[in-house]
């Protein structure tokens, strides 16, 4: 789960890291009510969306003024005429691809006196099984740009979770960033902060860019972007309020509103399989294939029936579905069960694609059985190979 800026900073604030004042804004006049309790003389009006290169993006609407998503001013009016002109109008960013987002919230915070940009962030890294802190003195730019041309430039400090952080790995971080006298005492308090906020609160990632070094000495985290392990939020109640359906992908929001692994993909080909792995595989062969998978769907080994109904609803609400392929392996679940709610889903939909089901261990006969006297064109497959080679022929004899 994605936290806007203004609630990863509320997080990092409840950690003792250090953040400048600002407040949220929904309208054009609150947001001069918060640029007035602030006090001035600069402001940052920053959009609110889960997207990533907001100052770089441009406005779909002429009413936004043709600037970006970040946009720094020195009045009231300004401030005011910012929020008015973001406020309710579409966001695109190298991130939130060509649709954008709408923005339905500005962020505005006070002005600082910029001396240098650095990158800093915190992430879950698989190779050592651990967190390991990523830091780079080219803060303010993407950091796989910074990767892909200066890889050198990347500082890597891997936290053993045996052990947790400890000063010394904050101050090798500092030093390599450059940092002299009383920054390496400030960076090293917050970043044991930003530590101890990423392992309580279950983050998957925690990446500020930029982390400035201001005129006088101190280290502020100038943006925030926080991304919380979905599988750990049962754990942190308070942190399930901020979030935002409205960010999510409407697919994916109700896939999870019935405890179902979806991700949409740019493919044809919609996929219903019970397991990752399998999942996985699937969308691999339909590829080999010469076929794509629109989407990863894994409905679990003990899925219901009513879990299988939406699960495929969910497949065919996707326009670009041309074909739907059912892999289902059945251990812990049933291959009648799943072709019950196959079966029900196609009839309240009205199936208008191809639909090849391959099933596959517990009852499986009495599963084939239901699906062939269902009266639905159901095209049969009897192994992985002969599924996916049936749906992408299918796919493209109806196109």
């Amino acid at each position: 789960m994605n936290l806007h800026e203004y609630q990863a900073k509320q997080v990092l604030a409840n950690y003792g890291v250090p953040i400048l004042g600002g407040g949220v804004a929904y309208t054009a006049d609150e947001a001069r009510a918060v640029a007035e309790r602030l006090g001035g003389p600069v402001w940052v009006v920053k959009a609110q969306i889960h997207a990533g290169g907001r100052g770089k993006g441009h406005f779909l609407e002429e009413a936004a003024g043709g600037k970006g998503g970040v946009r720094v001013v020195k009045s009231l009016d300004d401030v005011q005429e910012a929020a008015f002109q973001m406020l309710g109008n579409t966001l695109v960013t190298h991130q939130s691809g060509p649709e954008g987002r709408e923005v339905k919230r500005v962020y505005v915070e006070e002005g600082c006196d910029i001396a240098r940009e650095l990158y800093l962030s915190l992430l879950v890294d698989r190779a050592t099984s651990g967190v390991t802190i990523m830091a780079s003195t080219e803060g303010g730019m993407d950091i796989e740009e910074v990767a892909e041309k200066t890889p050198e430039k990347i500082i890597y400090q891997p936290i053993s979770p045996e052990t947790g952080m400890s000063a010394f790995h904050a101050r090798a971080v500092a030093f390599a960033l450059g940092l002299t006298g009383k920054q390496v005492s400030a960076f090293t308090r917050m970043a044991l902060s930003l530590y101890e906020c990423f392992v309580a609160s279950d983050c998957a990632m925690l990446e500020i860019n930029p982390l400035v070094v201001t005129g006088d000495g101190q280290i502020l985290p100038l943006d925030c972007k926080m991304g919380l392990d979905p599988n750990a939020l049962y754990r942190h109640p308070r942190l399930m309020d901020y979030r935002d359906e409205s960010e999510e992908d409407p697919m994916e929001l109700e896939a999870s509103r019935h405890d179902l692994n979806y991700v949409k993909l740019d493919g044809t080909i919609g996929c219903m399989v019970n397991g990752a792995g399998l999942a996985m595989a699937t969308m691999d062969i339909i590829k080999l294939k010469g076929g794509s998978p629109a989407n990863f769907l894994d409905v679990g080994g003990g899925a219901t029936r009513e879990r299988v109904t939406a699960a495929f609803k969910i497949i065919l609400s996707d326009p670009a579905v041309e074909g739907i392929l059912v892999n289902i392996f059945g251990g812990i679940m049933r291959c009648d069960v799943i072709a019950e709610g196959v079966v029900a889903a196609a009839r309240d939909v009205s199936l208008n694609v191809p639909l090849v089901v391959r099933l596959e261990g517990t009852n499986v006969e009495l599963g084939k059985t239901i699906l062939a006297e269902s009266g639905l064109p159901i095209i049969s497959a009897d192994n992985l190979a002969d599924a996916a080679e049936k749906v992408v022929k299918a796919v493209r004899e109806a196109q």
